[in-house]
């Protein structure tokens, strides 16, 4: 039984066109999720004049990152794949579906989609300080990680590998976002739920907070790392094959 090889590949791959299309897939499908859950935040604060951690704050705000999440997935499923998240990249990265050159260029993509997001989003609403994700009162950063990567990103990118099955029917995109909005709701109150570093970049940059941000690297980089570990393990560990972005 063998685990599956991480696809280092080769520095000329970050130039071919088909790579470069599917980073900026990236870059829009990361963009339209992060505007639209970033954005409800914001939105929900400004129309209710209440705080999102309320618990009509969480169903608003879950539902939007549920909804926005599977439709920036389906966007750019057929091009990159659709990961709109570093973990998802990292743990398709540590299965072997995808290379390192590719990778880098998903993430920088993605990262890059998250900041002008909530740039446009800082001009046209003028705060993103209810977009930004904090720790809650009384949660050390240690609880946080494990929160973020046990909890809520190892299960977004287990159930990436599990649903991307062509069997499954391209269920992925709705099977993804309902985890999130789930997730969301479970840990909202406790960590503030990012899931996805590139969802916390973007506010951290665009306001210039970073206190406990690397928390929302750590945490889902080894839950992603784990999930994809895991998965190719101990149920595809004798048909591996490298794929192409397009076919999960």
């Amino acid at each position: 039984m063998s685990i599956p090889r991480i696809a280092i590949g080769t520095p000329a791959e970050a130039t071919r066109p088909e790579a470069l299309k599917a980073a900026l897939a990236e870059f829009f499908s990361t963009f339209i999720f992060v505007f639209a859950s970033c954005g409800s935040f914001i939105a929900f604060e400004k129309l209710t004049g209440g705080s999102v951690a309320t618990p009509e704050g969480l169903v608003a705000t879950s539902l939007a990152h549920a909804f926005s999440l599977s439709a920036a997935v389906s966007a750019a499923s057929n091009v990159s794949g659709g990961h709109v998240n570093p973990a998802v990249t990292f743990g398709a990265l540590i299965g072997g579906h995808i290379t390192l050159p590719r990778a880098a260029l998903y993430w920088i993509g993605q990262l890059l989609g998250s900041a002008a997001a909530c740039a446009v989003l800082d001009y046209s609403t003028g705060s993103l300080d209810s977009a930004t994700f904090a720790l809650a009162a009384g949660v050390i950063a240690k609880r946080a990680r494990v929160l973020e990567a046990a909890l809520t990103t190892f299960g977004l990118v287990y159930t990436v590998y599990a649903t991307s099955d062509a069997k499954w029917g391209g269920t992925a995109p709705l099977a993804v976002g309902l985890l999130m909005g789930a997730n969301i709701l479970a840990g909202r109150a406790f960590d503030g739920a990012a899931m996805n570093p590139a969802l916390a970049f973007g506010p951290a940059l665009v306001r210039w907070a970073w206190k406990d941000h690397w928390v929302r690297w750590e945490g889902p980089l080894i839950g992603g790392g784990l999930a994809g570990f895991f998965y190719e393990y101990f149920f595809t560990p004798h048909t591996y094959q490298p794929i192409s972005p397009a076919d999960y």
